[in-house]
């Protein structure tokens, strides 16, 4: 027996709304995600989103860190935005300032208290994807990623052709 179908907030829209309504399908989803690990990560680990994203990508970045600017671009927010964070994971001893010769540019990586606990706040985030998302069997979630990049291509071939962008 299939799982009841979602409700159509549109109303039976017909075909010509398909894209419309397979934007609302994903930004619900996305949405869902994004609020439940949120308040996860408050709930478990008393921090938020864009902490756990900053630390995350120091982790990839490894013993060289990342620049400010590099990590603003990794996180597609302004750099006001990523020094702010940086300032409180600082103060809380997740990350440290690297010298440099420029002292315009800022580097910073995770210390070794920010690598534990973000190893900690990691292990419990990809436990908390894979059961919002047990419910897609391999074949359905290897089917999804396809799609999904492929999606991804069409958004932006048709972002790269809009004029005046």
């Amino acid at each position: 027996m299939s799982p009841p179908a979602l409700p159509d907030r549109l109303g039976g829209a017909p075909d010509s709304k398909r894209s419309l309504r397979l934007w609302l399908r994903l930004l619900t989803c996305t949405t869902t995600i994004e609020q439940t690990i949120s308040q996860r990560l408050r709930d478990d680990f008393g921090s938020t989103l864009p902490r756990f994203d900053m630390l995350s990508a120091l982790d990839r970045a490894g013993e060289g860190g990342l620049t400010m600017g590099e990590v603003s671009r990794m996180l597609m927010v302004s750099n006001g935005n990523v020094t702010g964070l940086a300032q409180r994971l600082k103060a809380d001893g997740l990350i440290e300032h690297l010298p440099g010769a420029d002292r315009r540019v800022q580097r910073v990586r995770l210390t070794a208290t920010g690598r534990g606990r973000f190893a900690a706040m990691a292990a419990a985030h990809e436990h908390w994807i894979e059961t919002l998302l047990a419910d897609l069997t391999g074949p359905e979630a290897d089917d999804l990623i396809r799609l999904l990049e492929q999606t991804k291509r069409s958004l932006r071939s048709a972002i790269h052709e809009e004029p005046n962008r």
